[in-house]
């Protein structure tokens, strides 16, 4: 939800001016209202509010009961359990919205506000002359800093705020905080992110802990919905909600939304199959390749990357999202880190040994918030719909993060015994004959990437399209026009062109991280370069046939 902009220093009002002017850049983030907070020579905080929460209250910024300020993106979901241990301090909260807790939070703890937070942000505070700005651990909620010339802090949600105001910026890294007092610091660092041998996780918690996780975000006061792939990990996510939900309330219509270049894509294919399980209304979207082709200024402005897979993925994500908010939905839960968590890509297969893939794990979790979770955020809040990825919940992370890492290698599954699948611990946790909770087919379907289960005519549409457009010659001289993050294929120019249209300069491109596959000779990112992508699938239908 949301979307900020604060700034810290000597602030005038051409700052505050400044700064209200980027803040409207971010209209998409929050189109249910704005506001403004400023304190001359010291601060300003600008909001764009997408109200989920107590929509007729919580305005921001948000106030504490001793003066602080506050502008927060994300959803804090222990906000009751905090309120009502605020209220036993005298500060009571006055409105439904989870972000007043942080005011009064901070009032009473200063920096360490954050270690009592479960849940997504990226938020702003000033109490007197003190200030502090802070990042959810994975960074599912995107923020950026810079200065401008005058030496001022910036802080915002994406960049195109920054860009015109800072000269020089960069990504805020997660888990991090800064304060006026203490400048920049980590504040959350699991063993695991460290490298460290920690108590081992009990698999058997696997399935309650994600059940855990996606009930907490069922919390809204607006219409919620399902993004379904038709893969394991949306489908998971899909089925824990749709029973939750109707635990509550037996006759409650769910919403669930697929999108395809065809009728016949693989996704779309798998998605109806799991709606009909789960007995959702689904809704089917389909996006012809040369319509995704004509969006891809749209889609680099809002994601703000030139990474090949980001952009691949965005785009339909993009459109879904639209029609999503055309019927008036806002959030919706989505599958994204799972295959980070457990090693679900197919190049997984070539790791040499557990603590080989246990490394690699650790690694991708640790920059989710260059990739998917920031393709997840800026796609679907470029239409104002919130995503949330129970997956990244801390709790069931911190479990499914110190598994035997030789759980997570591809494995028989049981069923057939010589075929290896991957994701095999997950799988097997939800894997109850006498009260399924998916199709077997879709539980123990292969990985198929989203740019690919969308129609595989889209990445090979892409491709012939920089293909068309992409001299010999310009890429001969990439290397000249692009010395950082050079690109070295058609397609990869394509997007690193356009970016540099949109967000000129060094210390932008510098924001974005290229992913490319371990292991495997092909480095292109779709999972069809991998040779075992067909190998995979034939030995998952043995299972399951």
């Amino acid at each position: 939800m949301c979307g900020i902009v604060a700034v810290f220093g000597d602030v005038d009002g051409n700052v505050a001016a400044a700064a209200e002017s980027a803040a409207a850049r971010l209209a998409h983030r929050g189109p249910d209202g704005s506001g403004l907070w400023m304190r001359l020579g010291s601060a300003v905080l600008c909001h764009r509010r997408l109200a989920i929460m107590d929509p007729a209250q919580g305005k921001q910024p948000i106030r504490g009961r001793d003066g602080a300020a506050v502008v927060h993106n994300g959803e804090i979901y222990n906000f009751r359990a905090l309120a009502e241990a605020l209220a036993a301090t005298g500060r009571r909260c006055v409105s439904g919205s989870d972000s007043e807790v942080l005011a009064h939070l901070y009032e009473e703890r200063g920096e360490a506000c954050v270690e009592a937070l479960d849940g997504i942000f990226a938020f702003a505070a000033v109490h007197g002359d003190d200030w502090m700005v802070a990042r959810d651990p994975i960074g599912i909620k995107p923020l950026y800093y810079g200065r401008d010339r005058a030496g001022n802090l910036w802080f915002a949600s994406e960049l195109k705020a920054l860009i015109d105001n800072c000269v020089s910026f960069e990504v805020f890294p997660p888990g991090h905080l800064m304060s006026r007092s203490g400048g920049l610091r980590r504040w959350y660092a699991p063993p695991w992110l460290r490298g460290e041998p920690g108590e081992p996780g009990d698999p058997a918690q696997l399935r309650r802990s994600l059940s855990d996780a996606v009930e907490k975000r069922l919390m809204s006061d607006v219409p919620l919905g399902l993004l379904l792939s038709g893969g394991l990990d949306s489908s998971l996510i899909a089925a824990l909600a749709t029973r939750l939900v109707r635990a509550r309330d037996a006759r409650a219509e769910i919403h669930s939304f697929a999108i395809g270049v065809a009728k016949d894509s693989p996704d779309l294919r798998a998605a109806r199959e799991v709606a009909q399980f789960l007995g959702t209304t689904h809704h089917e979207v389909s996006f012809r390749v040369e319509d995704g082709i004509a969006a891809l200024d749209d889609i680099i402005r809002h994601v703000e990357s030139y990474d090949i897979p980001t952009i691949r993925a965005s785009t339909p994500m993009y459109f879904l999202s639209r029609y999503i908010s055309d019927l008036g939905v806002k959030v919706v839960l989505s599958g994204e880190g799972s295959d980070e968590i457990f090693g679900g890509y197919l190049y997984f297969y070539y790791a040499e040994d557990p603590q080989e893939l246990q490394r690699e794990t650790v690694a991708r979790v640790a920059n989710l918030h260059l990739s998917d979770v920031l393709r997840a955020d800026k796609s679907t809040m470029a239409h104002g719909v919130e995503a949330r990825v129970p997956f990244l919940d801390l709790k069931f992370l911190d479990l499914a993060m110190s598994l035997p890492p030789e759980l997570k290698q591809p494995r028989g599954a049981g069923r057939g015994g010589e075929a290896r699948v991957e994701k095999w611990i997950l799988r097997q946790a939800f894997a109850d004959d006498a009260d399924p909770l998916l199709p077997s087919s879709v539980l123990w379907r292969q990985k198929e990437q989203f740019s690919d289960g969308v129609g595989y005519g889209w990445v090979d549409g892409l491709r012939a399209h920089a293909e068309r457009v992409v001299s010999r010659r310009e890429l001969a001289q990439a290397a000249e026009r692009f010395p950082y993050a050079t690109p070295a294929t058609a397609e990869a120019y394509v997007y690193r062109d356009r970016f540099a249209a949109l967000f000129p300069g060094e210390h932008a491109a510098r924001c974005i991280v290229r992913w490319e596959p371990r292991w495997q000779t092909d480095s292109d990112t779709s999972g069809r370069a991998n040779p075992f992508h067909r190998a995979a699938g034939e030995g998952a239908r043995r299972l399951t046939g």
